[in-house]
């Protein structure tokens, strides 16, 4: 009975509100709820599915890319009859080679797109591949540009675009798969089989291989030193079945080096299996990115009146969610039990929805609102989804949530929480580190949860129990300290002063608390104690060298307060000890007179143990004066006539006998030759040859430079303080031997001691060893002497080639090291040979082998390898030729060793006669395939890998002692953590036989490996000392390896981004999760005043019924109808994204104007990624101007731009593929070279090649030097003034700007659809524009902007015969207006261009889209517009032109760099609106000038010559962090700046508007501004019609050219109106306004 009276009242209750409402209803069915729908293209035409599959499973492990071929290749027929069936089929064996929650990832990871770009990338590479050869006429022509086309119907229309590189190819003739040798193309598979049997066949001295990338896969079972194949195909095709099954083949014969292109070329779609084809035919729709629908302030009433015209109208797959409460009711249910009022209860619903919307709410309401939204969400069933939903529709939910009834104990836990944060503050750790909210984005988030589920995979099959795992996950690295010192203490220092001792200062206090006292900037604490040593490592005889000691000299008179002091070498002396092998050089008289450094160190040890300390630095600084009076002080230096005569003039003044004499002596009798060398051989043993000139700060290595050393200072003193304070220093402590003896290195390595902008190079070893038949399972170890069973926490893998000189150095500095004692390493030998080495060589490692496995436990066996190694290398290595009768007595050498040192010779012996060269051979191939596979060693490398590190060790000598200081580097540093980790394990699943000390080393050096491949925070937060009793979200997994800690404010832009990511993961892989809500706890205003949608792909984005991927979309249901709303894209930081469908105005959407149609729709799409990196200079600013080109193989110069001053930032758009950056051609590449060309390609030199294979972009950091001989010149030469600069130019066109003249115009922008045009004058209209080209540079957002900005043009236009070139951030241009632009400017004779520049991360961003808009007007100036562009006029769209520009773009501004024009002041009814006549501007402006925004110059090469740009983004980052300033951004900042960048104040007559000049000089106007109004807000229109007499005209004349290339017609109502019938109340025109839409 009771579920029957419940149904009958609630029917009751609707039918009651029902009829009450009925009069309502009637206009409610006219207004029917709106929705909004947003989609987001690549610019790429689709990629297979099936092939992305294989490229996620290779993110994972390159093995399974293989796997899953073979897998596909086996599957049943492929019986999919959709779309969804295939992506569900291809999931399924995908998901069959991995683990959840991996399968789950792989899953989500696949709707998501991520592999499309890399897809793109090798299109790039295939139709290099194709262009790379002539084919034959007949093939030729069915091919386009060697074989470029596009792949999908959708894209065939489309203009090339130069940076889409990844165009896809043609099929050749039908072929759709072909390999590539480098020396040839095969389409047969019949041609590849004979040339298999003879690979190195026809093309000789030319012939070479192609160039493999680090993303390439390489076939598991490839030889390394075999021709290389490249199959360029398609998983799924017949013939790339034929090809795959004999290049596997090849590959297990070692014939070849087999690797797979994935490319379905354009007409291969329908000869794949159904399933191959699946994503090729449909734009890639992309999700990970946010859709905002604001509520638009509308004071001004700026928005067009112009009919609204019907537009394409799209697919719209969505209907409405009735699950969705609204008001309390679940329409769903009422439905289900009343199935016959359905249109009633509809239209009930709609009345609700239409008048739910809240943009506004009383104070009292507001107040608990931030509790009230934490209540709602911890109460609710599902909380994710009740966040989400409530962020996300705010305004619609907001007036049910403020009359919530509030639990106080939720109130009381948040308000507690915010004593320890701050209200409204949001964070987030994944696995304890910390995830910066502004920068996370879907694409990043899948790929951190990937690197976390991959590593837990690794550990849970090395058998780790779960909790460890997740424990190790959690497991932070303490961050890099650079405080690394090394221990320098010895006899060879020679100190200049002594604090404590010297009578200089005597006069300086002595209690060392002065030094806690407070100081102005800048000043020094002069105290009596050495607490600074400033020790310089330098070798005399260099230039470097002798301008430290002049250093050294002038600080030392200045009383610095630092104790000075010089560790003296010779470079060529430690040359020589290099050559050796660290033995010195037998004495040599001659040789060593020959070494200038060498004398200068006997000549200065003699002159300090004669005469002094003073002195003997004295004599080194005169060798510099005379070096400097000599021919060409800043290169050479000194030779043996400055050292001599140094000597003599130094000792004159105080010499009893003739200096010459003494000087004779010390250099015939080699007078402390020996304490000379035994300096040299102790800076050889410190590692500090290596820096040629360098700074000992306590320890600390730095630049041997005076910033430097100051900076070190300025650093050096905090620590110092906090020890003093607490006691850990007093007057009685030496501090250099505290510092060096806590924390210093007995030798310095810059390779080892990374210096924060060296990356360590990394590789994980888990994987490798987790493989097949690893050979890592196979490494025997060394261990220091009675260490053999002890855990080893340190493991060094020598990757050696012992054939090479250096290679066999390593080994016995390797072996020396052990000797030398190592309680925590063990060392492996991994013999990185060519199996075709001599037979001696071959002996000599299966020697090492079986040693190292028979003998490893006994005394001597690290003596009997180290003697081997000298026999090895003197016999066989440095002689220049091998007996062939050498094996045997190369055996019995062994074993006479193995005697002599206690080891069984018997046993080698018989291990040796057995040898068998094939089977060694094939163990070398192993190794060499691990290390090529896995670390990317070609054969013949040498390295050290430790737990993980890679060392490559190249000409530079690699001791025993640099071993020991990686050891205890990494160590501290990585692997601690770990092992304290480790070592709380109890191994339950593990065979005890087998848990050994070897066992558990092993365990830690695979997780010490993997875990520092994590490109993650070392920052964390200590979450779990807030509350989460009442006030938190908390969903508990404990088989989940992911734990999200993470503090958010629900009512905020991040936790509307945060909100939907979090529930993306919930659903995925189900995290455990804990969830501190923290909400603003008193809000005055409504924090959040838009809608919101994360777009997040499913499995119903594949369709059910035919082969279409529709891809993800963001859809808004039941708009408000009578609200302005504007668009907005929350992308992910890399994307440049712009609207190509459009219909409607999406800066101002009024769905009650949609009519008939249910859902206004818009299609952008991601034209480029954002490739960002900074520029630095060693020890200089980065060098501001530098000029960088970026191509590719075939086109070395697509896009460029110029560095910035500001962080050396630079920036330029590109697409998915291979990339090649390089110095501009002129003055950048006359005097910069990057500082490592390393990572050039094959012939192309000084160049860096960036791979773009993610939708994540790149931040790249260059370091660049300047060339020899042109170290003082600068980059930037300044002119004089402004007119000699241009008279220079114009003469000269060998300037630095004239290389640019011709470059394709846009800097990041590029350029698009820009008609060039070369010469002078050009076709207009009717007659022909001459003169100097003038350039007008204009921004607009939405369709009345637009057409305000259409008219703009035409007024400027109909005042200049001169060329006019208009220039357009496109941003915020809607796809119509870029339709019409082309053809307006073909019809009235002006050039345009659209240009962009992506907001910089570094730089505050502003979250209006207003504000956004008006930085654009001048923070990017200088970087925006191409370098040939010399003089640019900003003028507003909204603005009429009267005059010639010409005579502003020629006007004088006296070498400013900016030109504006003064506010009016003649309109005194504004006054009161003056804001800059009195208070903060009044006192800043100081009688200076506030200028309007509307109109102004910029002189460009001023502009950049001055660093304007840069000055002006320092300003702005200062001044936009407090919400109160800069209220009109782009007018305020450059005035409030006008002292550094100075302003020309143009004539009042070139800017009038109404709203500040007034009527009386309105006549002069050149130009008129539509001011809004603050006093009378009149609208935009009404105020243009009303103000100025040819704007109707020249409206109607825009309005009917834009519906002539429309195709539409002009509505008559909208045709001219004479300027008395425009001049009507508000009230009429708002009417007149609505009557026209």
């Amino acid at each position: 009975m009771e579920p029957q009276f419940r149904s009958g009242f609630w029917v009751f209750i609707v039918f009651v509100i029902f009829f009450g409402l009925s009069g309502d209803l009637v206009s409610v069915e006219s207004r029917r709820p709106k929705n909004v729908q947003v989609a987001l293209q690549a610019k790429w035409s689709g990629t297979s599915i099936l092939l992305e599959a294989g490229e996620l499973l290779s993110k994972e492990w390159e093995g399974l890319f293989w796997e899953f071929i073979e897998v596909w290749h086996h599957s049943e027929v492929d019986d999919s009859h959709t779309a969804k069936d295939c992506a569900k089929k291809i999931v399924k064996y995908g998901q069959s080679l991995l683990s959840e929650p991996l399968a789950s990832l792989f899953e989500f990871s696949l709707t998501l797109r991520s592999a499309s770009p890399k897809l793109v990338l090798y299109r790039q590479l295939a139709v290099e591949s194709l262009s790379s050869f002539p084919l034959s006429d007949d093939t030729n022509s069915h091919s386009v540009d060697g074989g470029v086309s596009e792949a999908s119907e959708n894209m065939e229309n489309k203009k090339a675009e130069p940076l889409l590189v990844g165009m896809n190819p043609r099929g050749i003739e039908g072929k759709c798969c072909w390999v590539d040798t480098g020396g040839a193309l095969f389409f047969d598979v019949a041609e590849l089989l004979m040339w298999l049997d003879n690979p190195k066949e026809p093309s000789g001295d030319s012939f070479q291989q192609p160039e493999l990338y680090e993303f390439d896969h390489v076939h598991f079972d490839s030889s390394i030193g075999s021709p290389v194949a490249i199959l360029y195909g398609a998983l799924g095709t017949d013939c790339f079945r034929e090809f795959h099954a004999k290049l596997v083949a090849a590959a297990k014969e070692g014939k070849v080096k087999y690797v797979v292109r994935p490319v379905l070329p354009s007409g291969c779609q329908s000869i794949t299996g159904q399933c191959a084809a699946v994503g090729t035919s449909d734009p890639v729709n992309l999700g990970g990115y946010g859709v905002e629908l604001a509520l638009k302030n509308m004071e001004y009433k700026a928005m067009d009146d112009s009919a609204i015209k019907k537009g394409v109208t799209l697919e719209d797959p969505h209907t409405e969610d009735l699950s969705q409460e609204v008001r309390g009711f679940i329409f769903s249910k009422i439905l289900e039990r009343k199935p016959e009022v359905t249109s009633e209860i509809m239209a009930f619903r709609d009345y609700l929805l239409s008048s739910t919307i809240s943009d506004t709410l009383d104070v009292w309401e507001l107040k608990d609102l931030g509790h009230q939204t934490a209540q709602r969400i911890i109460h609710a069933s599902d909380p994710l989804q009740s966040m989400q939903e409530i962020n996300q529709n705010f305004p619609t939910v907001v007036s049910s949530l403020s009359r919530m009834k509030l639990n106080d104990s939720i109130k009381e836990e948040i308000i507690a929480n915010q004593r320890m944060i701050p209200p409204g503050k949001s964070l987030m750790a994944l696995n304890g580190a910390l995830i910066n909210i502004e920068d996370i984005d879907l694409y990043l988030l899948a790929d951190m949860v990937h690197q976390e589920l991959s590593l837990a995979d690794q550990y849970l099959r090395l058998k780790i129990p779960p909790s460890i795992v997740r424990k190790l996950l959690s497991t932070l690295a303490p961050p890099e300290s650079n405080a690394i010192r090394v221990d320098f203490r010895s006899a060879y220092v020679h100190y200049l002063n002594n604090l404590e001792v010297d009578a200089m200062y005597k006069r300086w206090r002595s209690n060392l608390n002065e030094i806690l006292m407070p100081v102005f900037p800048g000043q020094l604490r002069h105290i009596r104690k050495n607490l600074f040593h400033a020790v310089f490592v330098l070798d005399p005889g260099s230039t470097c060298g002798l301008e430290s000691i002049d250093m050294i000299i002038s600080l030392y008179e200045n009383n610095l307060p630092m104790r000075f002091g010089v560790i003296l070498f010779s470079t060529k002396f430690i040359k020589t000890i290099e050559m050796n092998g660290r033995s010195a050089p037998m004495e040599n008289d001659s040789h060593i007179g020959e070494d200038p450094s060498s004398l200068i160190i006997r000549l200065f040890i003699y002159i300090k143990e004669h005469h002094g300390t003073q002195m003997a630095f004295q004599f080194l600084s005169n060798i510099n004066r005379l070096r400097i009076e000599s021919a060409d002080p800043a290169e050479d230096a000194p030779e043996m006539n400055h050292v001599e005569g140094a000597f003599v003039e130094t000792l004159l003044p105080k010499a009893t006998s003739p200096p010459q004499d003494t000087l004779l002596k010390l250099e015939k009798e080699q007078t402390f030759s020996e304490l000379s060398q035994e300096s040299s051989m102790f800076v050889f043993k410190l590692g500090l040859i290596k820096l040629r000139c360098c700074l000992l700060m306590n320890g600390l290595v730095i630049d041997a430079n005076e910033d430097a050393l100051m900076n070190a200072m300025n650093d050096e003193l905090p620590r110092i303080q906090e020890q003093v304070y607490y006691g850990q220093i007093n007057s009685h402590t030496d501090v250099l031997d505290k510092f060096l003896s806590e924390s210093g290195v007995p030798r310095y390595n810059p390779q080892i001691i990374a210096d924060g902008k060296v990356k360590p190079k990394y590789v994980s070893l888990s994987r490798a060893i987790l493989g097949k038949d690893s050979v890592l399972n196979d490494v025997i170890y060394l261990h220091s002497p009675g260490t053999v069973d002890d855990l080893k926490p340190v493991t060094h893998l020598l990757a050696i080639d012992i054939t090479s000189i250096r290679g066999i150095k390593l080994l016995r500095e390797g072996i020396q090291y052990l000797i030398e004692g190592s309680k925590n390493a063990r060392l492996g030998m991994l013999f990185n040979a060519n199996t075709r080495v001599g037979f001696p060589s071959l002996l000599f490692m299966k020697v090492s082998e079986v040693t190292a496995s028979l003998y490893g436990h006994k005394e001597k066996v690290l003596d009997f390898l180290n003697q081997l190694c000298t026999f090895y290398e003197h016999e066989y290595v440095l002689a220049s030729s091998v007996d062939a009768e050498s094996t045997q007595a190369f055996i019995d050498k062994v074993c006479d060793l193995a005697d002599a040192n206690g080891l069984p010779s018997k046993s080698l012996r018989i291990a040796l006669s057995e040898f068998l060269v094939d089977k060694f051979g094939d163990h070398l191939n192993k190794v060499g395939q691990l290390l090529y596979s896995q670390l990317g060693f070609e054969s013949g490398t040498n390295a050290v890998i430790t737990n993980g590190r890679v060392i490559h060790i190249d000409d530079s000598t690699f001791l025993s002692h640099d071993l020991h200081l990686l050891e205890s580097v990494e160590l501290k540093n990585r692997i601690k953590n770990i092992v304290e980790v480790i070592e709380e394990v109890t191994w339950e699943d593990v065979d005890p036989d087998i848990l050994t000390s070897k066992y558990i080393s092993d365990i830690i050096m695979l997780v010490s490996s993997s875990i520092a491949m994590r490109e993650r925070s070392s920052e964390s937060a200590r979450f779990d000392i807030l509350n989460a009793k009442y006030s938190a979200v908390v969903l508990n997994n404990k088989n989940s390896s992911i734990h999200i800690d993470a503090v958010i404010d629900p009512l905020s832009p991040s936790g509307q981004k945060l909100s939907s990511l979090l529930r993306v993961l919930w659903k995925s892989i189900q995290p455990s999760m804990r969830l501190v809500l923290n909400p603003l706890s008193s809000l005055v205003d409504l924090p959040l005043k838009n809608y919101y949608r994360y777009v997040v792909p499913t499995m119903d984005d594949f369709s059910s019924t035919d082969y279409t991927v529709y891809g993800p979309k963001a859809f808004f249901a039941n708009m408000p109808l009578s609200k302005t709303l504007t668009m907005n894209l929350d992308v992910p930081e890399p994307w440049l994204v712009e609207p190509v469908i459009a219909v409607h105005d999406l800066d101002n959407i009024l769905l009650e104007n949609l009519g008939e149609q249910r859902t206004l729709q818009a299609v952008f799409e991601l034209e480029a990624l954002a490739l960002t990196g900074h520029c630095s200079e060693k020890d200089h600013e980065p060098p501001r101007g530098l000029q960088l080109v970026l191509g590719t193989k075939s086109t070395l110069h697509l896009v460029d731009t110029i560095v910035m001053a500001n962080l050396g930032y630079w920036q330029m758009k590109v697409s998915p593929g291979v990339w090649y950056l390089q110095l501009a051609p002129g003055r950048s590449s006359d005097i910069y070279v990057f500082k490592e060309d390393g990572d050039g390609s094959q012939g192309m030199p000084s160049s860096k090649r960036i791979t773009i294979n993610d939708l994540r972009g790149k931040l790249v950091h260059l370091e660049v030097a300047k060339k020899k001989g042109k170290e003082r010149e600068k980059l930037l030469v300044p002119s004089d003034d402004d007119n000699s600069s241009r008279g220079k130019k114009k003469g000269n066109q060998n300037g630095w700007n004239s290389n640019f003249l011709k470059w394709a115009s846009g800097f990041i922008g590029g350029s698009e659809q820009s008609k060039k045009i070369e010469s002078t004058s050009v076709e207009r209209g009717n007659g022909v524009r001459h003169g100097k080209r003038i350039n007008i540079f204009s921004i607009a957002s939405g369709h009345l902007y637009e057409r305000f900005l259409k008219i703009m043009i035409l007024s400027v236009l109909k005042n200049t015969n001169r060329p006019v070139k208009f220039w357009f951030i496109k941003n915020y241009l809607s796809p119509q207006f870029k339709d019409v632009i082309p053809h307006m400017a073909q019809e009235y004779g002006f050039e345009y261009e659209l240009i962009t520049y992506k907001w910089p991360t570094w730089l505050n961003k502003q979250k209006e889209k207003q504000r956004i808009i008006w930085a654009y007007k001048i923070l990017f100036l200088d970087v925006i517009f191409p370098l040939s562009l010399e003089k640019v006029i900003f003028v507003d769209a909204d603005q009429v032109v009267r005059a010639d520009m010409g005579e502003l773009y020629d006007m004088d501004i006296k070498g400013r760099p900016l030109a504006y024009t003064p506010f009016c002041d003649n309109n005194k009814d504004m006054d009161g609106y003056r804001f800059w006549r009195q208070g903060f501007w009044s006192e800043h402006l100081r009688g200076r000038p506030y200028h309007i925004s509307a109109l102004y110059v910029v002189d460009l090469v001023k502009f950049r010559e001055t660093a304007a740009g840069d000055n002006l983004r320092v300003f702005y980052e200062n001044l936009s962090k407090d919400p109160n300033s800069l209220s009109n951004l782009d007018q305020d900042l450059p005035n409030y700046a006008q002292h550094t960048v100075p302003i020309f104040s143009l004539p009042q007559e070139w800017l009038w508007c109404e709203s500040w000049c007034g009527n009386a000089t309105k006549f002069k106007a050149k130009t008129i501004d539509l001011c809004n109004n603050p006093m009378t807000k009149e609208p935009k229109l009404q105020g243009a019609r009303r103000i100025v007499s040819e704007w109707a005209g020249l409206d109607f004349e825009a309005r009917r050219f834009t519906a002539k290339i429309l195709g539409e017609d002009v509505d008559p109502l909208e045709q001219v109106a004479s300027p008395s019938q425009t001049q009507n109340s508000e009230g009429t025109v708002a009417s007149e306004d609505k009557a026209e839409l």
